[in-house]
């Protein structure tokens, strides 16, 4: 565990986070444990959507704010640790704030406990350029002083350059320099010519021959220069006291806010750790089942290490594994009672999805060789020196681990023992996983309930371990087929086999039996396993190609739905004109004569054959066989665009035909018909009845009078006049049925409500149109 903390104190920015890492200690308490393992998935999912919060900064100030409450000043580094901590406060909060979207998380709470403080962060930062530099802007007394001290510096380099550069005193000077001797201006001069300037004399040179002498005329001014380099540091104490001050007085806050981001740092450092191993959340199990799945121990390569499935409390609370050396059997022990101790601290674990664990109270393990020459403990007193305080402290809340167990002894006794042990421990309801080579607990496992075998595969043929654990079937030693494959003479290996015992001989062929069983089982496992996925290919396949068709289909579906809502539209466009015309035509019919409104006929028909001739294009429709002799009057033919029976009525010189369909006459070319055959001739009638119907329903007239009418015989000529009505685009109509008793008004009305299709409303007439005595219908 202490190489899994240390994994975790790297992931951790802050020294206290690092520190609170190196002490982590699994936690026993079932809510605590899912919390912690919540708290981090939070944290990692948080990481997936906008990386980490920016924990640089975070310094353990109580002790700085503890000296603060009890009135101490305050350093400058000290303050700036302070600022550090607040600006670190404001970037969590910045952090937390942004797109934080409305899904709740299990690490809200620790965001929202921290106390953003911009004014002292800003008033320290302000105040303190660096630890060893106070800005002027800290207060404006500070800033006055430095600026007299500016100028009386200025003022003495003045003075004393008018010395250095003057011919009275060059040959008295040893350099034309100015330099400073305990915090003073000076000029050094020549000690048998220190009478030609007048001055103190602050320092002598190790030769003697130099004299450091202050000048009389900047003596004074160097005073000052002295006083205000005093007053300067008293006024940076007073500044650093004041905001000692205030930090004392938000001191809580400031204490509160480093534990806060302590804490969330070490919580992201788990998501960080999560995401290095590749690790999952595991169920925490109220019961007492450990169940593991693809687990890997996490001080391994992920890219090297095997894989294992390992469960214990359901079906057995006992795990016995054997196998060879180096075959993996001490590692899969680690790993189990790793990962149980990492999920008790709030780690993921590198497991995949549908894995639990439980909340031990204690992991207890005897692992390694303890032997001590010092204690004089061999190894077998050694591992049984912690089996005895294992055995004392176990109860149904404890997990332990077992590594050789009852080896370093005879064999005979070390088995026996090995069975004594974990059976008392199996009183006392714990869990317990042991490795072992003997066969005697291969046996036991076999033939108690409770307690099974597992073994780590040893592949013969490259005498190199899987790494695989198999639960359910105990190793095998394979001694002789190693030694074996190693070159040991086979008479050799055939007397071993001769001196084993009989029972341990069959025992061992029976577990061979099995292993090559197994062998055969998982072959056709995979078998299978390959065949469905390549099933499951096909059927992908498969749904992407029926998907493809889908969309060509709906493609194609939507092509023609477009093309056909142009046709609807051309359609009804030339239905309004045509109706248009039509009632223009009959305004005009009081005026005109009948050839003039036949003309306007034939034109009306014409264009509507045009139209129909476009439409029938654009549907596919095939043309009528060609005339088969020339028409005379009297010939039934078929107007090509529109279906519509008529009969010749002439053929004029340019070829034009006169035709007459129903009531109406009409211009045609020869080339527009075809003629009608005598076995056409029922269907002709039929035609020109219904072409008949359909000129009937253009003369459709827009007022209907129903005085004098009983209400039985009114309601189906009304009925009748409204089909006609619709059938010939009319927008308005008018029901005479005058006023009276109001019985044949109101049966109209009753009428016209049921009559719901086609009818948008209808109302009374008003003044000038026939009051109650008419009805106006909207069509």
């Amino acid at each position: 565990m202490p190489a899994i903390l240390e994994l975790l104190a790297g992931e951790a920015i802050s020294e206290a986070a690092k520190e609170a890492s190196l002490t982590l200690h699994p936690s026993s308490d079932v809510s605590m444990v899912k919390a912690l393992l919540s708290e981090t998935s939070a944290a990692k999912h948080m990481m997936t959507l906008k990386s980490a919060p920016p924990f640089s900064g975070i310094k353990d100030v109580r002790g700085s704010l503890k000296r603060a409450n009890m009135g101490g000043m305050l350093n400058t580094r000290e303050l700036l640790d302070v600022a550090a901590l607040l600006r670190a406060s404001g970037a969590s909060i910045s952090f937390y704030s942004g797109d934080k979207g409305e899904e709740k998380t299990a690490i809200d709470y620790l965001f929202l406990a921290l106390n953003s403080n911009k004014f002292l962060e800003n008033k320290i930062s302000t105040a303190i350029i660096a630890e060893e530099e106070i800005s002027d802007n800290a207060s404006k007394e500070l800033s006055d002083i430095r600026r007299y001290i500016r100028l009386s510096g200025d003022k003495i380099r003045q003075t004393l350059n008018r010395i250095i550069t003057s011919p009275t005193y060059s040959k008295a000077l040893q350099e034309p320099i100015i330099t400073m001797k305990n915090g003073r201006y000076v000029v050094p001069v020549k000690s048998d010519q220190k009478s030609a300037v007048p001055g103190l004399v602050h320092e002598i040179s190790s030769s003697g021959a130099t004299q450091f002498i202050e000048p009389m005329a900047v003596v004074e001014i160097n005073n000052e220069l002295r006083e205000l380099h005093a007053k300067e540091k008293q006024e940076i104490e007073r500044i650093l006291s004041e905001l000692s001050a205030d930090v004392a007085g938000f001191a809580e806050d400031i204490s509160s806010d480093f534990e806060v981001l302590v804490a969330l740092d070490l919580i992201f450092a788990k998501a960080k750790l999560s995401y290095k191993l590749d690790a999952t959340e595991p169920e925490v199990s109220e019961q007492m089942q450990i169940k593991l799945n693809h687990a890997r121990h996490p001080l391994l390569s992920k890219n090297t290490v095997v894989p294992i499935d390992v469960r214990l409390g359901d079906e057995f609370d006992t795990l016995v594994i054997t196998g060879p050396n180096t075959g993996g059997k001490t590692v899969t022990m680690k790993t189990l009672g790793l990962l149980c101790a990492m999920a008790q601290c709030g780690l993921h674990i590198p497991v995949r999805d549908g894995s639990k664990v439980p909340v031990f109270e204690r992991i207890l393990a005897d692992m390694g060789d303890e032997q001590s020459i010092e204690q004089s403990l061999s190894t077998f007193s050694s591992h049984m020196t912690n089996i005895v305080g294992i055995l004392s402290e176990c109860d149904f809340k404890s997990l332990l681990l077992f590594d050789e167990l009852g080896a370093g002894t005879d064999p005979v006794e070390g088995a026996a023992l090995a069975i004594s042990i974990i059976e008392h421990a199996r009183s006392r309801g714990s869990l317990i996983g042991a490795t072992t080579h003997y066969a005697e607990l291969k046996t036991y496992a076999l033939n108690s309930e409770g307690v099974a075998n597992a073994s780590c595969e040893f592949d013969i043929e490259t005498l190199r371990p899987t790494y695989k654990l198999i639960i359910g079937i105990p190793g095998k030693s394979n001694a002789f087929a190693i030694s074996k494959r190693l070159g040991l003479p086979e008479q050799i290996i055939e007397d071993a086999k001769n001196r084993v015992n009989t029972e341990n001989a069959a025992f061992e062929d029976a577990l061979a039996s099995l292993e090559n069983a197994r062998l055969s089982l998982e072959a056709d496992r995979d078998e299978a396993g390959k065949l469905l996925r390549d099933a499951l290919e096909d059927r992908k396949q498969a749904e992407v190609y029926k998907s493809k068709i889908d969309q060509q289909r709906e493609k194609a579906a939507e092509i023609a739905k477009r093309e056909a809502a142009q046709i609807i539209n051309n359609a009804r466009a030339t239905a309004e004109l045509v109706m248009e015309e039509l009632q223009e035509l009959r305004r005009k019919a009081a005026n005109n004569s009948n050839m003039q409104i036949n003309d306007q006929k034939s034109d009306i028909f014409r264009t509507l054959n045009e139209a129909e001739h476009g439409l029938g294009a654009q549907l596919g429709v095939d043309d009528y066989e060609p005339l088969s002799r020339a028409l005379v009057a009297g010939d039934k033919v078929r107007l090509r665009s529109l279906g519509t029976i008529a009969e010749v009525v002439s053929v004029n010189n340019d070829g034009m035909l006169s035709l007459q369909a129903g009531i109406m006459k009409i211009t045609a070319n020869k080339d527009e018909v075809s003629l009608v055959s005598p076995e056409q001739q029922p269907e002709v009638k039929k035609q020109i009845a219904k072409s008949e119907t359909k000129l009937k329903a253009l003369q459709a007239k827009p007022e209907l009078d129903l005085r004098g009418m009983l209400t039985d015989e009114a309601i189906p000529v009304l009925e009748r006049f409204l089909d006609s009505a619709r059938m010939a685009k009319l927008t308005s109509v008018t029901i005479i049925h005058g006023k009276g008793t109001g019985a044949l008004r109101q049966s109209v009305h009753q009428s016209l409500r049921r009559e719901q299709k086609g009818i948008k409303s209808f109302r009374l007439g008003r003044y000038g149109e026939g009051e109650d005595g008419v009805t106006i219908v909207e069509l």
